[in-house]
């Protein structure tokens, strides 16, 4: 992807990943709410401005890449093959993820990814913004079911139900993260809890929202 963009595109996808990482070692330095946008800006030689350029505020220097991940789940429903349910599309997406180590399931135990969990838990403004992005995920899947005909209680019912089970699994490769583990050493354990965790909506929703 970066191969095919244009010299301007990848020297403001540089200057993105550039004020992240800055803002991301100052964060877990001194704090969230002791460093200002101004330090930032020094830290990744840019004005102030160039950082308001690329982010609305500080607190989008940290949620940004969890955003991106926002429509996953909604986006791999709406794809899924003939013949294939909601959940076995979401269960097939997460073991996905979980075999490349995806940082946006916590399969990620990259020093700068695991500060910015611990800054994410350990700052209330942030867990606030996190908790809203799980509710707009859980909103774009049900709003993806409704398209395909499903009652919309029903379909916010079964949305709650895949996102609220995917929630749970990232919340527990985090925590062993956190802890020390390493993912290549917790992602055996991650795809069984997975396999066990969707397995237990099958009765329920195994054969919920195939597709025609």
């Amino acid at each position: 992807m970066i191969e095919g963009m244009s010299l301007r595109e990848r020297k403001k996808l540089q200057t993105r990943h550039r004020l992240l990482a800055a803002a991301t070692e100052l964060f877990a330095e001194r704090g969230f709410d002791k460093v200002s946008v101004a330090e930032i800006a020094e830290a990744a030689e840019v004005s102030k401005m160039t950082v308001f350029n690329y982010f609305a505020g500080k607190e989008d220097l940290v949620l940004a890449p969890m955003e991106e991940h926002v429509g996953d789940v909604a986006r791999t429903v709406r794809d899924r093959a003939p013949g294939e349910s909601a959940l076995a599309a979401v269960r097939g997406q997460f073991l996905a993820a979980v075999e490349r180590r995806e940082p946006s399931i916590g399969m990620s135990d990259v020093p700068v990814v695991l500060g910015v969990r611990r800054l994410i838990q350990e700052t209330p403004a942030l867990l606030t913004r996190a908790h809203a992005f799980s509710m707009r995920s859980f909103d774009l899947l049900a709003e993806v079911l409704v398209e395909e005909g499903e009652e919309p209680a029903i379909a916010r019912v079964v949305g709650a139900q895949l996102i609220g089970t995917r929630n749970a699994l990232i919340h527990a490769n985090h925590l062993r993260l956190l802890a020390g583990e390493s993912a290549d050493a917790i992602a055996p354990d991650a795809a069984a809890l997975a396999e066990r965790g969707f397995g237990l909506l099958a009765g329920g929703l195994g054969g919920f929202a195939i597709r025609r």
